[in-house]
């Protein structure tokens, strides 16, 4: 398998300015931290900017998220409610529990940043994750991440998890593991009555 990305962000869109800035700022400050970890690598792949018009939409966004070391998602209220975001989650899961039987994963693939609460609080997929981080006090007053000292601890922590497994994929892939055959699942149940497996933390 060829390791192309460093993480894949999986995210509901958004067509205002909190959503799209605190997107752009997360994928500014993960590319200018992670980037030095990587060899030739993509440090992520956002699907509104690396899809074509002709593309096989389900394929491609399959195809990266296997290629991808981890998964980055933005929570927000909206994740959980649209099936597409909850295929994405439900697809890491799998390549999670593939990856499980190639070297001992220290932790779980799928790395949670809290942008927005839900108001019944948050999901167990996104508490029992072992890392999460909760960006909710962020603003449009904020400044960006990158530089932003309330936020720099956490993001260190994202892109050292990141690193951390980029490294064990890369000595424990086995040869000619193929991408091109993993699909995306159906849209699973209610989302937040799928129990997560079980890290240490």
């Amino acid at each position: 398998m060829e390791i192309r990305y460093g993480c894949f962000l999986s995210y509901a869109h958004g067509q205002y300015a909190f959503m799209n800035k605190f997107k752009n700022d997360l994928i500014e400050a993960l590319a200018c931290y992670l980037e030095p970890h990587l060899d030739r690598e993509e440090v992520l792949f956002i699907d509104s900017e690396q899809l074509g018009g002709g593309d096989d939409i389900d394929l491609r966004v399959a195809r990266a998220m296997c290629q991808s070391v981890c998964m980055i998602v933005l929570y927000t209220p909206k994740y959980e409610a649209h099936g597409y975001t909850r295929r994405e989650f439900a697809a890491m899961q799998l390549i999670e529990q593939e990856r499980r039987a190639w070297y001992e994963l220290p932790s779980h693939l799928i790395i949670p940043i809290i942008m927005t609460r839900h108001p019944d609080g948050l999901p167990p997929q996104i508490t029992e994750s072992g890392l999460y981080v909760d960006f909710s006090g962020y603003t449009l007053a904020s400044g960006d991440l990158k530089s932003n000292p309330q936020y720099l601890p956490d993001i260190e922590r994202i892109v050292q998890r990141i690193a951390t497994h980029y490294h064990l994929l890369k000595r424990s892939t086995p040869p000619g593991h193929d991408c091109s055959r993993f699909v995306l699942p159906d849209i699973p149940p209610e989302w937040r009555a799928i129990p997560p497996p079980h890290f240490p933390r």
